[in-house]
């Protein structure tokens, strides 16, 4: 996946459509501010990005949902495309407006502001910040990157309906927070009127807090404990696929699968580029076959191995568990690496019942002199 700083540059170099929604500039008469929306859809973006690049800047203005539609409807702005936000003031509700637009059409929300070219060359790359109305949009991203480097985002939690005039009761965001699936409990934040500074967050206190995800969606879990053959199944969906990991004992035996679920023709073509293929435990790698190992089934890439039941406990301390088909070239490498935490109970779960019905040789302590 593309480093965020390499998105910003090709953003710059690559061409764009003029922003919507600009400020207008006069004497007298101006209009009110408005957000502005800059869509980055040419060839070398969405090639090496994945996706088109949309900047929204400025106020949040009232109906800025109503031209984000638009240029969705109108199909420049297509399902999955990248938003950066950059917007420190706006109206609230047009914020949870552009984050149901935003989880309508599966995007994914950053930080970051469009380099902009000047007489000397294209800019550097200004810190972006999203705070109030930004912050309730930037929730709205199926997939949510925590902000890098300078950028920062702030939390503005609104206590009563008659805090602020046009803005929403506290019931109404709360409705929308459940709705997005993010919870601010565990951040134990105080209600704050509209007018008081916003508490900033940190990219640790978001992930941790789950209100970013940095391109992976919640890991889940399915099991069967009982015997002859007790299983595990790890789920992990990102922007690239949906990704699975099985682990089935059986006397003797465990057995570790990895299915990448990306289609028929992209799974050949992964195939095809391998020299080697292996599992990794806490990022070293282990399981490691040569090429013809990793096979193309009903649309995914599977990898297929023996793990050692005696192994089985050491996955109970692990942080991490991948499967990968790597390539001539050290920057070919596919697969997944799945974060075991939030698995932990369901491993332990796993284990014991491994044991249960399939036991395996222990050795024997030394004996004390």
């Amino acid at each position: 996946m593309a480093c965020r700083g390499l998105l910003l540059l090709i953003a710059g170099l690559a061409g764009t459509v003029p922003a919507h929604g600009t400020t207008a500039r006069g004497s007298g008469n101006a209009t009110p501010p408005r957000m502005a929306i800059q869509v980055n859809d040419d060839r070398m973006t969405v090639t090496m990005a994945g996706a088109p690049q949309i900047y929204l800047y400025g106020v949040i203005d009232a109906d800025a949902p109503q031209r984000f539609e638009a240029l969705v409807k109108s199909g420049k702005i297509p399902p999955g495309s990248d938003v950066y936000l950059n917007s420190a003031q706006g109206d609230l509700a047009a914020g949870m407006a552009l984050g149901r637009l935003f989880r309508a059409g599966a995007m994914t929300t950053h930080l970051g502001t469009p380099r902009r070219k000047g007489r000397a060359g294209y800019r550097g790359i200004k810190a972006a910040v999203c705070s109030g109305a930004c912050t309730y949009a930037y929730f709205g991203g199926l997939y949510r990157w925590a902000p890098t480097g300078s950028d920062r985002i702030g939390l503005i939690r609104h206590q009563a309906a008659g805090a602020a005039p046009n803005q929403p009761a506290s019931g109404e965001t709360d409705a929308y927070l459940k709705s997005m699936g993010i919870a601010l409990d565990g951040l134990a934040l105080a209600p704050t009127s509209p007018g008081d500074s916003p508490t900033w967050l940190t990219a640790d206190q978001m992930t941790v807090a789950g209100l970013a995800n940095n391109g992976r969606l919640p890991l889940k879990t399915k099991s069967w404990l009982l015997p002859p053959a007790p299983f595990l199944e790890l789920q992990q969906d990102d922007r690239d696929g949906s990704h699975r990991l099985v682990l089935q004992c059986r006397p003797g035996s465990v057995t570790l699968t990895a299915y990448d679920l990306v289609g028929a023709t992209r799974a050949r073509q992964i195939v095809a580029h391998e020299t080697r293929s292996y599992f990794e435990v806490d990022r070293q790698e282990v399981l490691v076959e040569p090429r013809g190992a990793a096979r193309v089934v009903d649309g995914a890439v599977v990898i297929t191995r023996l793990y050692p039941p005696a192994g089985l406990g050491h996955l109970l301390s692990s942080r991490s568990l991948g499967a990968w088909v790597g390539g001539r070239r050290s920057a070919f490498r596919y697969g997944a690496t799945f974060v075991l935490y939030p698995a932990r109970h369901a491993i332990k779960d796993f284990y014991n019942a491994c044991w249960r019905a399939a036991p395996w040789p222990v050795k024997p302590s030394p004996k004390k002199g």
